[in-house]
């Protein structure tokens, strides 16, 4: 990964393969979207300190998903406040005026006095593959509404009727989804909302995502809606839920009962999930933000706080629970393998472990094929150790994948950070890979 400060990579904690900026504070990815020949990927940033701020977008590009170059913050605070989550889309159609192919980016201003907060929504365009950006002088668009304290994080979309297609918002207020529609990206009118009860109503709903797949295998698709929640994650703490069902261009529809709540992921550092808009070969591809709110202000790092998670494929799959959300990560992510180490017929004892022989080093990707005897009830999986007393663990055990990194290292910072996160998995005909 490239950084405008391409020394920090030998940083204390700071990751390798994941993007993180230079310096500062980062958290939610916004306005993902394709452009040129280039990914961007912008998201909430305080250049003034590492810890959260009056927010920004920041702004980082790559060719393949994989290698990075952080460009100058895209958006400042101004007179209606902060810069807060959105989206981002090429018009092709020049709907709102602003120029052929112009990149609309479309945000939430935030302004707050003491314990009053307002929500409003914004526009702002480039006309140079997003190395400036001019706001909108009419914003906002989206007016703030005095029912609502929480009303943000706009994803916006073009929905091709098949007689006359719209632009499609879907904004986060409370733990609804409201939907607006628009010729423009400009006039914006409400057409209908979600959730009333459905999924995890535990925490704030934010961050909102929704995109068509097809289901693998069949002639038949299906829609997706991404949620975020701040509080009431499968580990504690901030989460990612989705719903899967159908999408008439003004609202949604979960094909699954109220009570029924699906993860996008289980672990403790997955959330404010974006896709890509304008991605090649149609293909739908995610990025989050690989934090917690429980300890995100607390991460021992020392310039930068702050990074997000692998890239990953999406796609449905039909399970004998319902259709679900399969995720992989990119393939583009090969580009980083060298020289590879491949041994197989290993045999684990029952009560002892394997190390296999190959050189001490930092960076592996390592990929297993379990064949796991009938029977089999104990635990078993990967172990990682360096120091004396450092490890991690991924295992398997009781129809469960689990990462335990109870003893990871540093982890006095929180006490919520050193735990054991569990995912239900089933073997597929008696292989774990």
């Amino acid at each position: 990964m490239k950084t405008k400060a391409h020394m920090t990579r030998n940083e204390l904690y700071r990751p390798q393969f994941h993007f993180s900026p230079a310096a500062h504070w980062i958290n939610d990815p916004n306005g993902l979207v394709y452009c040129k020949g280039e990914y961007h990927l912008f998201y909430q940033y305080h250049p003034e300190s590492t810890v959260w701020g009056p927010m920004h977008w920041g702004h980082a590009v790559s060719p393949d998903l994989v290698n990075w170059s952080e460009l100058p913050i895209a958006l400042f605070p101004d007179e209606s406040g902060m810069i807060f989550s959105g989206s981002a889309v090429i018009d092709w159609r020049n709907t709102a005026g602003f120029g052929p192919e112009a990149l609309v980016a479309i945000f939430t201003h935030h302004q707050s006095a003491g314990e009053m907060q307002t929500q409003s929504q914004s526009l702002a365009y480039s006309l140079d593959k997003g190395r400036t950006w001019t706001k909108y002088p009419g914003n906002p668009v989206l007016p703030p509404t005095n029912r609502m304290r929480d009303f943000r994080d706009p994803k916006v979309f073009w929905y091709a009727a098949p007689e006359n297609g719209h632009w499609v918002m879907c904004l986060a207020a409370g733990q609804l989804i409201l939907f607006y529609r628009s010729p423009n990206l400009i006039d914006w009118e409400a057409c209908g909302g979600f959730g009333f009860g459905h999924g995890s109503v535990e925490g704030v709903w934010e961050t909102p995502d929704l995109f068509e797949l097809p289901v693998e295998g069949e002639d038949e698709s299906r829609w997706v809606l991404l949620v975020g929640i701040g509080n009431g994650g499968p580990a504690g703490g901030s989460g990612q839920q989705y719903f899967v069902g159908h999408f008439d261009g003004e609202t949604f529809t979960s094909e699954n009962p109220k009570g029924v709540v699906l993860w996008a992921d289980y672990g403790a550092d997955g959330y404010a999930a974006q896709s890509w808009s304008d991605a090649p070969g149609g293909q739908r591809l995610l990025i989050a933000w690989m934090n917690n709110w429980v300890y995100a202000r607390q991460i021992p790092t020392s310039s930068w706080r702050g990074a997000m998670t692998l890239p990953r494929t999406l796609s449905l799959v039909r399970t004998p629970e319902g259709i679900r959300l399969r995720q992989q990560p990119v393939a583009a992510l090969q580009l980083l393998r060298q020289q590879p180490f491949r041994q197989q017929e290993v045999t684990i004892p029952a009560d002892g472990a394997y190390a296999p022989p190959v050189a001490a080093g930092s960076l592996w990707e390592i990929g297993v094929d379990f064949a796991v005897p009938d029977g089999q009830t104990g635990e078993f999986g990967l172990r990682s150790q360096w120091g004396k007393a450092s490890t991690v663990t991924l295992g398997y055990r009781a129809g469960a994948l689990f990462f335990d990194r109870t003893a990871s290292g540093t982890m006095d910072f929180n006490p919520a950070f050193p735990a054991l996160h569990s995912a239900p998995l089933a073997l597929d005909d008696g292989r774990l890979r």
